[in-house]
């Protein structure tokens, strides 16, 4: 249905951002451990993001882990950042030789030496990359980034002339377009603290595909939908 040749695919949105879910009940369902749910669902992004920078895509926001995540167990948490490190090793030479540029959201203070060794690695290696931009959102949550740009203007006389393009200035994402579309896999129909400001008129895709099987024909599923549908933004 939405495996579209050159010709058919309908409009790509400039900046699509995905909420990751479903990976530990995928591995809960096959009877494995969690890190194996984690591992898949990497696999999986690795297509998603080699198909969102064929297809055009500019922008590429993925939820990775999030302020809430660290309540999970210290087992699954240190997996999780095993993978990011292994992504890194993996992947880093194919995404520079793509041309993708790799940007991290999020409060770094609590990783350790060797995950922020991994992501500067990447960074400063992609940062000259005019390709798809790729945000991954790590220890990332909304309401914690919106308290982080308003407490910049706290105390300041910035705040009396400071209207919403210059307070988005002060987010992670700084003056990157907003989310066209967001796309949460995995059977929940919620946004879990991810991008608030940004997201005020994206349109949203829900899927009952948990992550791990997330394929590039399932996204663009979610890209026919929002192609179909009338963006008006608060006007007729």
């Amino acid at each position: 249905m939405a495996d579209f040749s050159a010709k058919e695919r309908p409009a790509v949105p400039q900046h699509v951002a995905v909420i990751m879910d479903g990976n530990g009940r995928w591995a809960e369902q096959r009877g494995i451990p969690k890190y194996k749910g984690h591992e898949a669902g990497m696999d999986a992004m690795i297509e998603i993001v080699r198909h969102a920078s064929n297809i055009g895509v500019k922008h590429l926001t993925v939820y990775a882990f999030s302020t809430e995540n660290w309540k999970r167990s210290m087992e699954e948490v240190s997996g999780i950042f095993q993978l990011l490190i292994l992504y890194v090793n993996r992947e880093l030479e194919e995404l520079h030789r793509n041309k993708v540029r790799v940007d991290v959201l999020g409060d770094w203070t609590p990783f350790s030496k060797q995950v922020t060794s991994a992501l500067n690695r990447t960074i400063d290696l992609t940062k000259n990359n005019a390709g798809l931009r790729f945000h991954i959102a790590l220890n990332y949550g909304a309401r914690a980034e919106i308290l982080m740009a308003a407490k910049k203007l706290a105390g300041t006389e910035r705040y009396q002339d400071i209207d919403e393009a210059g307070f988005a200035k002060l987010l992670y994402m700084g003056d990157m377009p907003d989310p066209d579309l967001l796309i949460r896999p995995g059977g929940e129909q919620r946004i879990s603290n991810f991008l608030l400001w940004q997201t005020a008129y994206s349109e949203l895709v829900f899927s009952d595909v948990l992550w791990p099987d997330y394929t590039p024909q399932e996204f663009d599923k979610a890209i026919e939908a929002f192609a179909a549908r009338g963006r008006r933004f608060g006007g007729r």
